[in-house]
């Protein structure tokens, strides 16, 4: 047949109506029955404009036994977007097509685990946003190669790449599986709605493998990943919520390392003073407070962003804005084990303190620690190795760090929080107090033998302890210069915006790669 015009732009159009329809109409209403957006429908709902790359990408489909079926459209989509305001490499799995399965039947992958849309982020220098939604590996596919092919043969060099280098984000809705699950993890920032899953294998390879039947959402549900494993940073009450949540954190990032945080708006005085720290903060020493209460008195207004907020919860993590300066924003949680840092808290510290250094956000913290989580849990899940971790982040990190000392800093523990080998500023607020051990305990295992033997162990023990605790007064600290400013809470939020704003000058002329690599969780 001889080319006409018309004829091709009618095949163009009939293929490209024939991409959009994906899966076909009774998976697409399936997909919708259980609550859940098309790859489609999320891109539209997501960006502002959208061009996508690869559209006519297709495969033939075939049953068990080898017989065609039909040409379906690829189960990647992927382009160039603009995200947040923000231009983003951009791309997603569709369930509606076999499962979301990898797009290793085309000549070139699209993404999924490297690929088209990971080497636009690589060589563009643009954030990668990804909505991940599939099985993550398909026997079908070793039927299409005509072999079984080595997992080790897919390169890992570009996600892992990607990490030093700009912003990947990752949110999941329905089922993330096998390798579909691993790049969830590969990510700066991971959200997954509250009714879906992800799990290395799904309950039927359980079953098989260990002879162990498991609801799916028992098994890798959103609760167990944002609450008890940590693999997934927040959960979302469903996908608007979950793209609303990736949008806000790309705000706090630059488009790469080799360029600087967007500073937002600085309609919020510098110098207003927080007068309502002086009622958060209790007066008795031993009462719990809302940390973010606190930390919301100090940043801009509406600016603090809190991220895994359901695990490692005696620690707290988040962006916020300090004058308009994106800044990661740690603080002790004294409502949860005393603010001790355990196994999970320092992993979830390690993994913060590397996002925010690979993208030049200073970091404030907030300190009220009395120490590492003793006992036998904490000696079970090696906490002493985890938190000599969260240690190492914060003296190998690449970005100003500013403590306040809120209330309690003791043993080793204090060592995660400031780094005086980069002038790490430590100001204090006189409700402070530190030590190698906090004086309850410290007393009971310094003068242990002491104690027993007084005609009145208590009041001896009582007796001691008000000794200890007048040699513990912040001010004696302070005028040996053991800590770099004493000052009003309330003067907390001008004190550090100045700081930060003189700070901006070192982390211009740092611009770029790290010297040390962003890791994962393990």
């Amino acid at each position: 047949m001889s080319f006409t015009w018309k004829g091709a732009l009618q095949e163009l159009q009939d293929r490209r109506s024939r991409a959009r329809e994906l899966g076909g109409a009774r998976r697409i209403a399936r997909a919708h029955e259980q609550g859940r957006y098309t790859i489609r429908e999320r891109i539209e709902r997501s960006t502002t404009s959208f061009t996508e790359i690869g559209e006519l990408a297709c495969y033939e489909d075939v049953d068990a036994t080898g017989q065609s079926l039909d040409t379906l459209p690829s189960s990647y989509v992927c382009g160039l977007a603009e995200f947040a305001g923000r231009t983003v490499a951009l791309g997603g799995e569709d369930f509606t097509v076999r499962g979301g399965a990898p797009t290793s039947y085309l000549g070139r992958m699209k993404g999924g685990l490297g690929g088209f849309v990971e080497d636009l982020a690589h060589e563009y220098r643009i954030p990668l946003v990804m909505f991940l939604e599939g099985i993550g590996g398909d026997v079908a596919a070793q039927a299409e190669k005509g072999y079984a092919y080595l997992a080790s043969s897919v390169s890992m060099q570009r996600p892992i790449e990607l990490l030093s280098q700009v912003p990947v984000l990752g949110m999941i809705s329905g089922a993330a599986v096998g390798a579909t699950a691993g790049r969830a993890v590969l990510t700066h920032f991971s959200v997954m709605t509250k009714d879906s899953v992800l799990f290395a294998g799904g309950p039927p390879l359980v079953r098989r493998a260990l002879g162990i039947d498991v609801d799916k959402h028992e098994l890798g549900g959103g609760a167990l990943h944002t609450g008890v494993s940590g693999a997934i940073d927040n959960l979302a009450e469903d996908e608007d919520d979950a793209i609303r949540q990736m949008q806000t954190v790309l705000s706090y990032l630059p488009q790469n390392v080799w360029e600087m945080p967007p500073r937002g708006e600085r309609s919020d005085p510098v110098d207003r003073r927080a007068e309502e720290l002086l009622d958060i903060i209790p007066e008795e020493r031993r009462r719990p407070y809302r940390v973010d209460k606190m930390i919301r008195a100090v940043v801009d207004n509406d600016s603090f962003f809190q991220v895994g907020p359901k695990w490692g919860r005696s620690l707290v993590t988040g962006f916020a804005r300090m004058d308009g300066i994106p800044v990661g924003v740690i603080a002790n949680n004294p409502g949860v084990l005393g603010g001790a840092i355990d196994a999970k808290a320092a992993e979830k510290q390690i993994r913060f303190v590397d996002t925010c250094s690979t993208f030049h956000l200073p970091i404030v913290y907030f300190v009220d620690v009395p120490g590492f989580m003793v006992g036998p849990d904490a000696e079970r899940s090696s906490t002493i190795r985890w938190g000599m971790r969260a240690v190492q982040s914060l003296a190998e990190a690449e970005v100003p760090v500013v403590t306040v000392q809120v209330r309690k800093a003791f043993g080793m523990a204090v060592n995660a929080t400031s780094n005086p080998d980069r002038l790490g500023l430590r100001l204090a607020w006189p409700s402070g107090e530190w030590g190698d051990l906090p004086v309850e305990g410290g007393v009971e295992a310094g003068f242990r033998r002491e104690i027993e033997a007084a005609e009145d162990p208590v009041a001896y023990r009582r007796l001691v302890e008000e000794r200890m605790l007048g040699l513990s007064d912040p001010f004696k600290t302070a005028e040996h210069f053991g800590v770099e400013q004493m000052i009003d809470p309330r003067e907390t939020r001008e004190v550090v915006c100045r700081f930060l704003e003189a700070s901006l000058h070192r982390v211009r002329t740092s611009l770029g790669p790290s010297q040390r690599q962003w890791r994962p969780r393990p």
